[in-house]
C-alpha cells in the first residue's frame, strides 16, 4: 500500500462506468465509505462522484487498512469483474491500494448507513461533511437538475437569461424587511428580488429570467422561511393580463418535472420522491372565492383576512387535491393592500390585482402577476402609498419611454425541492442555510 498524491500514468475510471471495462484493469479514486474486515479478506468500498465500488481487499494488505477511518481519500488499481452480489454488479480485485489524504480522527457522524438519521442542526454544523452522504447528494442533483430544466424551458421559449445587481439603492416591496449597507457612506441594500431590474429588461429583450439569491430580513426563524435563498425568476412583455402569466408558469412546472424524470430518475428513485399530480391546466380560484371554501368546507370564517394564513394554504391544497386531482392551485386576485406598488389592479374591481400566488402541496410556491406598465400609474400608486418617488426614479425612467403589458414571477428553488421531497425544513433543501441564528458554515 502506497500513499502520496494521486497518480496520472493511469487514465482515472468513473465507478459509474466500471462496466464495460469488466476483464481490464482501471485505475478509480474516492473516499472510503466503508470499511468490513473478515477474517482472510475485506471488503472495502469506495464512494466517488458517481457512485461506490466494491473492492476485495487480499488478507495481506488488511492490516495496512485498520488505521484509516471511514472518508480518507483513497487510490486504487485494480481488475474489474462482474459480481452480482456487489450493489454495483462489479467488484475490483487485485487491488494495489495509494492512500492520497488519510483520516485520522473520527467522523462527526456516520454517512455510510443505507438511514440517514441526524438532528438537524448537528447535520448543519456539520453541513461541510454531512453534505457527502448519499441521500443528500441525491437531494442537491435534484436542486441542480431543477436550475438546469428551468434554464432550459426558457431558452426554448424565446428567454434571455439576465444577471441583475445585488446591491440596491432602493427597496423592492418596502423598507421593513431589507438588509441594509453601508455603501461607501451611502444608504445601500440587499436585493429583496430583481423585480425593478428585470421589468427594466423586458424594455430589452421582451421576455428575461434570472436564478439568482434573494435576501429577506424578516426577523423570524420558522421551518418555510430563510434570510437567503435562489429566486428562479421570469418576467415578459405583451401580455394581456395575469392569465397569460399563469399559462406560462404551468408550463414550466410541467416541463420541470419531466425533465427530472428525464435526467434524475436515479436520485429520484433513492430519494423515494412521489411526483406530482400537474394537469394540463392547473385549476385556479379567485382569492374571495377560496375564502368561501375555507369557511363552507372548514368551518373558519376568514373574510375579514387580506392574505392566507399557512393553515389556509394547507386547507386549499387539500381541496385542490381532491376536488381536481391537482397537487398545484392558483390563487388569484389577492387584495391589493397586500400586492407591492407595482401590482396591476383588476380593472373590474381594482379593490383586488391581477396577480396570483401558487400553491404546490399546500404552500405558497410561486408569487406573480400583472404589472403596471404607465409611468402615471406608477406615480399614483407611489402616492397612494406614501412613498417618495425620487428612490424609483431610476427604474421609473424605463416607463416613460414605451413599456408594454407585462408581468411575471418568481419560484423559490428551496421551496420546490422541499415540496418535492416532502421533507419537512426548508434547510434540509437549502446549501449552508442563513437564518436568524446561522451564519456558518
Amino acid at each position: 500500500m502506497g500513499r502520496g498524491v494521486f497518480q496520472t500514468h493511469m487514465e482515472r475510471t468513473l465507478i459509474a462506468n466500471l462496466g464495460p471495462r469488466v476483464g481490464e484493469k482501471v485505475l478509480i479514486a474516492g473516499w472510503m465509505h466503508n470499511f468490513r474486515r473478515l477474517s482472510k479478506f475485506g471488503f472495502l468500498l469506495l464512494r466517488d462522484a458517481s457512485g461506490i465500488a466494491q473492492i476485495v481487499v487480499e488478507k495481506d494488505q488488511l492490516d495496512s487498512l485498520a488505521a484509516i477511518q471511514d472518508e480518507s481519500v483513497l487510490q486504487v488499481e485494480g481488475l474489474v469483474v462482474a459480481e452480482k452480489n456487489a450493489a454495483s454488479g462489479y467488484e475490483i480485485h487485485q487491488p494495489v491500494i495509494t492512500i492520497i489524504s488519510p483520516v485520522t480522527e473520527a467522523v462527526p457522524f456516520p454517512i455510510n448507513k443505507a438511514v440517514f438519521n441526524v438532528n438537524l442542526d448537528t447535520f448543519l454544523d456539520n453541513a461541510t461533511f454531512g453534505l457527502r452522504h448519499p441521500d443528500r447528494k441525491a437531494t442537491f442533483a435534484l436542486s441542480a437538475a431543477l436550475m438546469a430544466a428551468f434554464r432550459s424551458h426558457l431558452n426554448e421559449n424565446g428567454f434571455t437569461e439576465v444577471t441583475t445587481p445585488k446591491i440596491v439603492a432602493s427597496a423592492t416591496e418596502s423598507g421593513a424587511n431589507v438588509f441594509a449597507l453601508d455603501y461607501f457612506h451611502r444608504k445601500a441594500f440587499l436585493a429583496q428580488s430583481p423585480q425593478f431590474y428585470k421589468q427594466i429588461m423586458v424594455g430589452v429583450f421582451e421576455r428575461v429570467f434570472e436564478v439568482a439569491p434573494v435576501f429577506r430580513a424578516e426577523p423570524h426563524s420558522t421551518a418555510r422561511h430563510l434570510n437567503e435563498y435562489v429566486s428562479l425568476d421570469v418576467e415578459f412583455g405583451f401580455i394581456r393580463d395575469h392569465r397569460d402569466v399563469m399559462e406560462v408558469l404551468g408550463g414550466l412546472i410541467r416541463a420541470m418535472l419531466k425533465y427530472l424524470q428525464t435526467h434524475n430518475q436515479r436520485e429520484l428513485e433513492q430519494l423515494k420522491v412521489r411526483m406530482p399530480l400537474a394537469p394540463e391546466k392547473f385549476p385556479s380560484i379567485y382569492f374571495p372565492d377560496a375564502q368561501k371554501v375555507i369557511l363552507e368546507r372548514y368551518g373558519e370564517d376568514c373574510s375579514h383576512e387580506p392574505d392566507l394564513s399557512p393553515q389556509h394554504e394547507r386547507w386549499l391544497g387539500e381541496w385542490a387535491l381532491q376536488e381536481y386531482q391537482s397537487d398545484y392551485l392558483f390563487v388569484t386576485g389577492y387584495p391589493m393592500a397586500k400586492r407591492p406598488f407595482y401590482t396591476h389592479p383588476n380593472p373590474a374591481d381594482p379593490r383586488y390585482a391581477n396577480g396570483f400566488d401558487l400553491l404546490f402541496r399546500g404552500i405558497e410556491l410561486v408569487t406573480g402577476g400583472q404589472r403596471l406598465h404607465r409611468y402615471e400609474d406608477y406615480v399614483q400608486a407611489l402616492q397612494q402609498r406614501g412613498l417618495p418617488l425620487e428612490p424609483f426614479e431610476g427604474y421609473l425612467e424605463t416607463f416613460r419611454f414605451g413599456m408594454p403589458p407585462h408581468g411575471g414571477f418568481a419560484i423559490g428553488l428551496e421551496r420546490f425541492l422541499m415540496q418535492l421531497l416532502g421533507v419537512s425544513n426548508l434547510r434540509e433543501t437549502t446549501l449552508f442555510p442563513r437564518d436568524m441564528d446561522r451564519l456558518t458554515p
